[in-house]
Formats: structure tokens, C-alpha cells, sequence
């Protein structure tokens, strides 16, 4: 967030760890976990929602398709912007709290809560929504590709329940599911981030997305599209792998749960080793 909103003409970081070398230097470690309130209120539903609508819209088209991956997986990252915006919106305001041209002697917001009530009060629900529809232009491919490739990583890969090798398999699978959703889509989270933070200085420089993209390519040139690409990478390969591997053996577990109750007495069967 940081990399991407900062003033081009007066930047603060050279780059990724530049940026991290900074705000330890300046903020101690607990400057790397501003907003953190913000995703661990909204991320658990998040997820539940992503998954779920995934699933159930899969199961709703029929068949198992590569398509019907990206169409279901569209469907969930439409639907969970609900959440995912206000959740991002807090944690933006929090994460720029006391930088650069932000920085004020006292702080705006305690917390991420404390950040969505006085927006709410000042701007309403709109003010609430800010970057609902860049959010939704973002994470509706971003899910479609998410899944899919999700889904041709683990059949290539072979990911069977009795694999001696299925938990790195997965982790592998989710890892580079991440990374592709986000490079799908980047550009547009880039100019998410300046739309959320526009205002907070108390000056409005964006009236709306493609003024924002003209600006933005104007003042900077095309790379401003890339601005945070390499901390955004090195956080999806291992969040992605540990979510997808956790929710797909959690599954298989409970699966495997539900098929032994649903035998008939006889014989106990013992579950696979590798799960």
C-alpha cells in the first residue's frame, strides 16, 4: 500500500525492502502490522464466503470444466467484495497513518474499527464503500483465475488423498494459484489503493477510476501499474499455499469423515496415512 500511493516527485522508499528496512527503522516491527484488525475481522468470512459460493456455484453448473473453474470462482470474488472493500478500506487508512504526507501529530484512527465508524459518520455509506467498483473489477477475474488455476496445478501434479507427497503438492498448487490471481489483475489493485487513499491528507485528487489511470499514467508512466508488485508476490505464494492447502485437506478429511458413518458395520477402516 505504501509503495503504491506514495508521492512520486517526494518518494519514501526505494523499493520493497527499503520500504520494510524503513518502517522498522522508524516505527519498530509493530509498523509492519498496522491494520492487522482489519483483515483478521473480515478475512475468516472472507474465505468462508469464497469457498462456499466456489463450491455450491461448481455443484449448481454440472460439470467440472475449466470454465466452470473460472465462472465459479468469479462468482465468489464477486460476491465477497461485500466484505473485502470496507476490510481493505480500513486497513489503507491504518497502514498510511503517520507517513509521509500523512503525518500528523495525533492519530485519526485507534483502530480498524475505529477507522469504518468515523468514515461512516463523516461519508456514510459511500464513503464506507469507497473502491467498491475498482474492489469488484479486481477480484472478479482475480478469484476466476485463483481457482482455475488452482485446479489445473493439482491435477497436473496429480494431487490424490493417498499421495505420500499431496501436502507439498498443495502447498506448491496454492502458492502459484496466488500468484497468477494477483498478476491477472494488479494494475487494478494499484489504482484500488490510490482511490482509498485519495483524500486522507485531506486533499481529493481522483473523481473516479479512469481519472485516477489517467493521472496516475500520466504523472509516472506505466510502471506505476507495477508500484508494491514484488511485496504483493512474496506475501500471495505462501498465504495461498497455507489457505488452499488447509481448506483441501480439511475437506478431504471431513469427507473421508462422512463416508466411514455412512458404512455398513463391519470391518474398521483406517484412513490414509497422509491425512
Amino acid at each position: 500500500v505504501r509503495l503504491q500511493v506514495q508521492n512520486v516527485e517526494k518518494p519514501l522508499y526505494r523499493g520493497t525492502f527499503h520500504c520494510f528496512q524503513s518502517i522498522i527503522k522508524q516505527e519498530s516491527a509493530f509498523g509492519l502490522y498496522k491494520g492487522i484488525g482489519s483483515p483478521m475481522m473480515g478475512l475468516t468470512f472472507i474465505n468462508a464466503l469464497v469457498f462456499g459460493v466456489q463450491g455450491n456455484t461448481l455443484r449448481a453448473l454440472g460439470q467440472d470444466t475449466p470454465l466452470n473453474q473460472f465462472l465459479a470462482g468469479s462468482a465468489a470474488g464477486a460476491i465477497q467484495c461485500i466484505i473485502c472493500c470496507p476490510m481493505e478500506l480500513a486497513k489503507t487508512r491504518m497502514q498510511l497513518q503517520g507517513t509521509g504526507e500523512y503525518k500528523l501529530k495525533t492519530k485519526n484512527y485507534k483502530n480498524s474499527l475505529d477507522c469504518l465508524v468515523k468514515i461512516y459518520r463523516k461519508e456514510g455509506l459511500r464513503g464506507i464503500n469507497r473502491g467498491m467498483v475498482s474492489t469488484f473489477i479486481r477480484e472478479t477475474p482475480s478469484f476466476g483465475f485463483y481457482f482455475l488455476t488452482y485446479d489445473c496445478m493439482t491435477r497436473y501434479l496429480g494431487c490424490e488423498a493417498e499421495d505420500s507427497y499431496v501436502i507439498p503438492k498443495l502447498l506448491f498448487s496454492g502458492g502459484m494459484s496466488g500468484i497468477v490471481s494477483w498478476l491477472s489483475t494488479y494494475p487494478m489493485d494499484v489504482i484500488k489503493s490510490r482511490l482509498q487513499a485519495d483524500g486522507v491528507g485531506g486533499v481529493t485528487q481522483y473523481n473516479g477510476i479512469l481519472d485516477c489511470i489517467r493521472k496516475s499514467y500520466h504523472e509516472e508512466g506505466w510502471k506505476v501499474f507495477t508500484r508494491g508488485l514484488t511485496s504483493t508476490l512474496l506475501r500471495a505464494f505462501p498465504v495461498n499455499a497455507a489457505t488452499f492447502a488447509t481448506v483441501t485437506v480439511f475437506l478431504m478429511y471431513m469427507r473421508s469423515e462422512e463416508n466411514l458413518c455412512e458404512c455398513e458395520p463391519g470391518p474398521v477402516i483406517q484412513q490414509p496415512s497422509s491425512l
